[in-house]
C-alpha cells in the first residue's frame, strides 16, 4: 500500500556519517547516536535499526523514547549491548521504569536523587546516574557549589550509582569564536577533579562526556570518554560557522544527509492567465500556467512560512510552490516541467537527479536552523529505510 507522503532514510549514508566520526574520534572514544525526538525527525525504530552496529551507546530525551529503544531488544540480542542514555528530565512517576530497564538517566535536580533512593530498594537494583554540570548553558546543570549535596547522597546509598558526568555546550557551533565554550570547558575539569578527589577517589573512573557534533568535528580536547552525534549523525552541518570552522583547521568531514521526503502528485490543471492561486488569492499567475497540486501542508510539517518561496522537484527539476501553504496541500508551477504525470514522485526535501534541496536552503526561506526543519516533519508520517 502506497502513501501520499513518505520519508525515505539511507542506510548507506547513516552508517558513512558514523564511520567518518569513528575515524574522527580513534578506537577509544566510545560513540553515542542521539535518536530523541524521532531521532531528529528520522524515525527512532527505523534509526536505531541501523545504526545499533555501529554505535556504542543510544541517547533519547524521554523515557518513553527509550523503551521504545528498549523494544528492539526482544528477540535480538544485537540490541542488548547497547546502553541507553535519557538526557531528558523524568518524572518522578516514571523513576522506576529508569531502574527496571537498567537505563542511565541524566540527573541535575537532588530530589530526583532522594525519589531513587525508595525506588532502588524496593527492585534492589541500581540507578545509573549521569550528573549534568552547569557550565554556562543555563538549562539543566549542577552548580560546582551544590555538588556536595549530591554526592553525600551517593555516599549514604550504595544503589545509587554515579555512571557519568556531562555538560553541554551553549556557543560552540554558532560562532567561529570558540572562547565561551573553552571557558565551560574548564569548568567541567574543575567540577570533575572536584567529584574524583571526594571520598579520596572514591567516584574516579566515571563515564565523562561534553562533545555535541561540532565539538566532535573541531576539538579532541572535548571528548574525554564518550562524544554524542546528533545533527551530523545524519549528514549535517551544525551550523555555517562550524563547517567554516572546519575548514579552518583543514579538518575534513565527507557528511551525507540521509533523509528524503517525497510525496505524489495530486492534481494536474491549467490555470488562466490573472487567477488567483490558494487562501488570500496572495499570488496571481499572469499567463496561463499549469499547475500540480500536491497532498502536503503545514500538519505534514512542510512550514507556511515556504508559501510562495519554495520549491519542490518533480521529474529532475525544480517547481516553485505558488500562493500560500496548505493544510494538506501546496500548489506548484509546472510549466516547465514537460510529460508531467498525476502521481509522479515530488521530492519535498532531498535530492532527484541532478537537483537536491537541502534542510539549509529551507532554513534560510523560514528563518530557522536545518535541526527544526527535519525534526518538524510530522512523526504520524511512514518513515522507511532504503
Amino acid at each position: 500500500m502506497q502513501d501520499k507522503t513518505w520519508v525515505e532514510i539511507s542506510r548507506e549514508n547513516l552508517i558513512h556519517n558514523i564511520e567518518q566520526f569513528r575515524q574522527r574520534v580513534g578506537g577509544e572514544v566510545k560513540l553515542a547516536g542521539v535518536v530523541k525526538s524521532n531521532a531528529y525527525g528520522h524515525g527512532l525504530v527505523d534509526t536505531v535499526s541501523v545504526i545499533e552496529q555501529y554505535v556504542d551507546w543510544i541517547a533519547v530525551d524521554s523515557v518513553d523514547e527509550a523503551l521504545e529503544c528498549n523494544s528492539l531488544r526482544e528477540g535480538d540480542t544485537s540490541t542488548c549491548r547497547l546502553h541507553v542514555l535519557v538526557l531528558g528530565y523524568t518524572l518522578f512517576d516514571r523513576l522506576e521504569e529508569v531502574v527496571e530497564n537498567g537505563f542511565h538517566q541524566v540527573v541535575a535536580n537532588v530530589e530526583t536523587l532522594e525519589e531513587l533512593i525508595p525506588i532502588c530498594e524496593k527492585l534492589n537494583k541500581p540507578a545509573h546516574i549521569h550528573l549534568k554540570i552547569e557550565t554556562g548553558t543555563a538549562r539543566q546543570g549542577i552548580w560546582q557549589d551544590d555538588l556536595p549535596r549530591f554526592l553525600d547522597k551517593f555516599d549514604n546509598c550504595e544503589l545509587l550509582n554515579i555512571a557519568g558526568v556531562s555538560t553541554h555546550f551553549a556557543n560552540i557551533e554558532d560562532t567561529t569564536d570558540h572562547s565561551y565554550a573553552k571557558q565551560q570547558l574548564e569548568k567541567f575539569k574543575q567540577a570533575v577533579q572536584f567529584i574524583e578527589q571526594w571520598g579520596s577517589g572514591k567516584y574516579e573512573g566515571l563515564i565523562k562526556h561534553t562533545a555535541c557534533s561540532a565539538a566532535t568535528v573541531l576539538f579532541p580536547e572535548t571528548y574525554f570518554d564518550l562524544v554524542r552525534i546528533g545533527i551530523s549523525m545524519y549528514g549535517m552541518w551544525s551550523s555555517t560557522e562550524t563547517q567554516v570552522s572546519a575548514m579552518q583547521k583543514g579538518i575534513q568531514i565527507d557528511l551525507k544527509p540521509a533523509l528524503t521526503w517525497k510525496t505524489k502528485v495530486g492534481h494536474l490543471k491549467v490555470l488562466p492567465a490573472g487567477s488567483g492561486v490558494s487562501y488570500g488569492c496572495t499570488e496571481k499567475v499572469t499567463t496561463a500556467t499549469k499547475i500540480a497540486v500536491l497532498p502536503i501542508g503545514y500538519w505534514d510539517g512542510y512550514d507556511r512560512k515556504l508559501s510562495s518561496v519554495g520549491n519542490v522537484l518533480i521529474r529532475g527539476k525544480r517547481c516553485r510552490v505558488i500562493g500560500r501553504v496548505c493544510m494538506n496541500m501546496i500548489v506548484v508551477d509546472v510549466n516547465h516541467v514537460p510529460d508531467i504525470q498525476l502521481e509522479d514522485e515530488a521530492v519535498l526535501l532531498g535530492k532527484q537527479g541532478d537537483e537536491e534541496i537541502t534542510a539549509e536552503e529551507i532554513a534560510r526561506k523560514v528563518g530557522t536552523i536545518n535541526y527544526e526543519v527535519v525534526t518538524r516533519i510530522n512523526p504520524q508520517i511512514r518513515r522507511v529505510a532504503v
